[in-house]
């Protein structure tokens, strides 16, 4: 029989307040926060993750590249960091909820599969708004004709993962923070 996890788990694209909003929420609720992107390299380093060489491939190869490099890495942070974090706030790196890969993909989807409060934050119910609003906000990550927001808002990945959507389109963090709270079971 498995057990439902009640962590909060934020994924979405960059730059959609997902950090913002996981300070927010362990801080109301008194619990802790980890946000992947202070730990992940730690968890990449475990299974030889080599810096030089991602370098190397930013320069050759581009966006594209690295991004293709880190998704192996991504992971196994996600399933790092679950297994070793708990009552907490839990805010992903844009990345590591998105796979093109299957085997990645299903890895990362079973190790999510107890946790009842996976939330999805975008900025709005419409696609192209959100782009736009994304673009806004991080200038455009785009590397030889890769669009990275695009990416990340139109693949399945994120949709598959979440339980709940939330979007944060004229809404303040506190406002978006107690959205999350009245839908998520704690």
């Amino acid at each position: 029989m498995s057990r439902n996890i009640s962590d909060i788990i934020l994924i979405g694209p960059i730059s959609t307040g997902k950090s913002t909003l996981g300070k927010l929420l362990a801080q109301k609720l008194g619990i802790p926060q980890c946000s992947m992107d202070d730990v992940r390299l730690d968890y990449y380093k475990e299974i030889n993750y080599d810096e030089k060489l991602a370098k190397e491939i930013r320069a050759k190869v581009g966006l594209q590249g690295i991004y293709r490099y880190w998704k192996p890495f991504e992971a196994y942070a996600v399933e790092r960091v679950l297994s070793e974090y708990s009552n907490c706030v839990i805010d992903f790196g844009a990345g590591h909820s998105v796979y093109e890969d299957d085997q990645l993909f299903k890895r990362v989807q079973q190790v999510l599969k107890p946790y009842i409060n996976v939330v999805l934050i975008l900025p709005s119910p419409d696609l192209e708004e959100s782009m736009q609003i994304l673009n806004d906000r991080n200038g455009g990550i785009i590397s030889n004709g890769f669009d990275l927001n695009e990416h990340f808002l139109k693949h399945h990945s994120n949709y598959d993962l979440a339980k709940f959507v939330v979007y944060t389109k004229a809404k303040l963090p506190e406002e978006t923070g107690d959205e999350i709270l009245k839908i998520v079971k704690l």
